[in-house]
């Protein structure tokens, strides 16, 4: 008995077959393509806001409200656009607090809390921009990713590297069974963007250290090709 070593990779080979009462069917063969394509980010996304606290709700909400439009207007002056700033999650609820357990939780205040989603489009100004939100009472930080301002060319490499790689799969298979490789039947995607990989690079001298690194757009495409005998 002779076994074919096999790669490691999604494929499926159909030789062709033929049964009593059915014309022949053509063999086919499934291979899975996938590639990445590593790019530098253009736009970086914070999630930044204000935390207060005071005894009466009405004061938690209204000092927050004043620290977040101190905030806001920072942003603006650090070259921020309006529409790249969004109000992602505002909240104030009782800061419940229990000094002793044999007797039962009382309120100790209010906590209001507004945070804000913000797109930094002139990457180099990253660390700037949050030095100068830190500064002005920023004092919540949910988050810093990279990302694109226009991903779609990145998105159509790996799309185009990914077929070649399904390609080359595909030749390499039919060739090692003795075969040939026919025309595609059928293509179907998937694929997406993978986290940041450090760079170290120092954003500017005075402010916040941060790392843009580089972004992994990958793609994979699942090609279903005819076998030529």
């Amino acid at each position: 008995m002779r076994v074919l070593s096999a790669m490691i990779l999604s494929a499926v080979l159909a030789l062709p077959f033929a049964s009593a009462g059915l014309a022949e069917t053509a063999g086919r063969i499934t291979v899975t393509g996938f590639a990445a394509v590593d790019v530098v980010p253009d736009m970086a996304t914070i999630s930044l806001g204000v935390t207060t606290q005071s005894p009466m709700a009405a004061e938690a909400m209204s000092a927050n409200s004043a620290a977040l439009a101190a905030v806001m207007a920072r942003l603006t002056e650090a070259g921020v656009a309006a529409r790249d700033m969004q109000t992602s999650n505002l909240s104030l609820y009782p800061n419940w607090v229990s000094y002793d357990s044999n007797v039962a939780p009382k309120i100790d205040g209010y906590i209001a809390t507004n945070i804000l989603t913000v797109r930094v489009r002139a990457l180099e100004t990253t660390g700037a921009v949050l030095d100068a939100v830190i500064t002005e009472g920023a004092n919540t930080l949910n988050g810093l990713t990279f990302g694109l301002s226009a991903p779609r060319p990145a998105e159509d490499a790996a799309r185009k590297a990914a077929v070649a790689d399904a390609i080359a799969r595909a030749t390499l298979l039919v060739t090692a069974a003795g075969v040939g490789l026919g025309p595609i039947v059928s293509i179907s995607e998937g694929g997406g963007v993978e986290p940041p990989m450090p760079m170290f690079d120092r954003v500017a001298e005075a402010s916040v250290p941060v790392a843009s690194g580089e972004i992994s757009v990958s793609a994979s495409v699942t090609v279903v090709f005819e076998i030529k005998n």
